[in-house]
């Protein structure tokens, strides 16, 4: 088993920056590939980024693309997403998910029912 908890949510005007952090535990060695989804209210699950563990290919959505970061320290078990020049409609549940693999590659991972795991979800909001 592997287990997340994400941090780093909260609120912030249109243009500002947070980052996000999940911090994974458990079974860290099995994992493959992590990935950010969101959902707003309303609105189903959406990709966000997606990283391999091992050689830290990413893969972006591309309403995030040039403004979103995704990173990984393999040493803490942590993977990270800087999201600069917020919009409002960023605004979601944040959520971290990883997956045991294997996959073709990093592009395989935006679709959320390969993951194995899911943390809580993290609330951004963004306002205008």
């Amino acid at each position: 088993q592997v287990q997340l908890v994400e941090s780093g949510g909260g609120l912030v005007q249109a243009g500002g920056s947070l980052r996000l952090s999940c911090a994974a535990s458990g079974r860290t060695f099995s994992i493959d590939a992590m990935g950010w989804f969101r959902q707003a209210p309303g609105k189903e699950r959406e990709f966000v980024a997606a990283i391999s563990w091992s050689g830290g290919s990413t893969y972006y959505a591309d309403s995030v693309k040039g403004r979103f970061t995704i990173s990984r320290d393999n040493a803490k078990n942590t993977v990270y997403l800087q999201m600069n020049s917020l919009k409002p409609e960023d605004t979601a549940i944040y959520y971290c998910a990883a997956d045991e693999g294997p996959g073709p590659n990093v592009n395989y991972y935006s679709d959320y029912e390969v993951y194995d795991y899911w943390g809580q979800g993290t609330q951004v909001t963004v306002s205008s």
